[in-house]
């Protein structure tokens, strides 16, 4: 596989993993850097992880996560970003500082497994090219923790310039993000 090939499918499973920074981070409005490293460091870690364990379990894995994977993406992601819309109209000054983290506990793991689905399928193809997963993996995850970091600062400027309204189309994103992984899993 050749190193161009290898950054191009980093980067395509990076993006799902780019826009939930983004909209996470729009929620945030003063991201401090212990989160951008919280987040991006399990957005790359998880990346990274997913393919190998792709790769493992092979064919029969394929077959299973074809079936059930855009579900489990699409209820995680639909969750936190519901949570996310329905907190942009219930909050005053005084929630927006009480309010729980996105890039803590299990809405953190939510959200690194539901940006890592299709990084486990990218694994099970590598197994049936038979490719040698370790460096793909270690690209993967060092684009998207580089991308989270970038959709993590974007997305602060954006909901400190914007505010609550922009934290909905945070949400919403978040959203449309599980229903595209939804319908993408139901095409095939």
């Amino acid at each position: 596989m050749s190193t161009f090939v290898l950054i191009g499918i980093a980067v395509g499973l990076a993006m799902d993993a780019l826009a939930v920074a983004i909209g996470v981070s729009i929620g945030l409005r003063n991201v401090t850097h212990r989160q951008v490293l919280r987040l991006s460091f399990h957005f790359g870690l998880f990346q990274g992880i997913m393919p190998v364990l792709g790769w493992a379990a092979g064919l029969y894995a394929a077959q299973f996560v074809a079936h059930v994977g855009h579900y489990i993406a699409f209820a995680l992601l639909a969750f936190i970003g519901a949570r996310a819309v329905v907190h942009a109209f219930h909050t005053t000054e005084d929630a927006v500082v009480k309010r729980q983290d996105p890039t803590q506990g299990f809405s953190l793991l939510f959200l690194a497994v539901a940006t890592s689905m299709d990084a486990f399928v990218t694994g099970v193809s590598f197994a049936m090219m038979q490719v040698n997963v370790w460096y793909p993996a270690l690209v993967i995850g060092v684009v998207t923790c580089l991308l989270t970091i970038a959709g993590m600062v974007f997305g602060s400027r954006i909901g400190n310039r914007f505010g609550a309204g922009i934290e909905v189309i945070g949400g919403a994103i978040l959203i449309l993000i599980g229903v595209k992984t939804l319908l993408d899993g139901m095409a095939l």
